[in-house]
């Protein structure tokens, strides 16, 4: 099997996507507890649990993208290993 992307997009993409992973899903555990930093103004959303349910999602995008773009830059590692050389 081919990579798709560059090595150096594959692993810029496992980075972002990690910090993404985690600065997101931090966020969404302050909104379902109804943190009141996040949720105590008027101009806040009143439901925390909706919008960190919608935050949840954008977490299982990035999830996605960390394993597609780690897939991507081991298939990198594979075929380096093998002596092939790319352009």
């Amino acid at each position: 099997m081919k990579p798709l992307v560059s090595p150096m997009q594959a692993w810029s993409c496992v980075v972002i996507s990690a910090f993404a992973i985690l600065i997101l899903g931090v966020l969404a555990l302050l909104f379902r507890s109804n943190h009141p930093e996040l949720v105590g103004s008027d101009e806040d959303p009143s439901d925390g649990p909706e919008v960190a349910g919608t935050i949840f999602i954008a977490v299982l995008i990035y999830a996605g993208f960390f394993v597609f773009c780690g897939i991507q830059g081991l298939l990198h590692l594979r075929q380096s290993r093998r002596g092939q050389i790319h352009l």
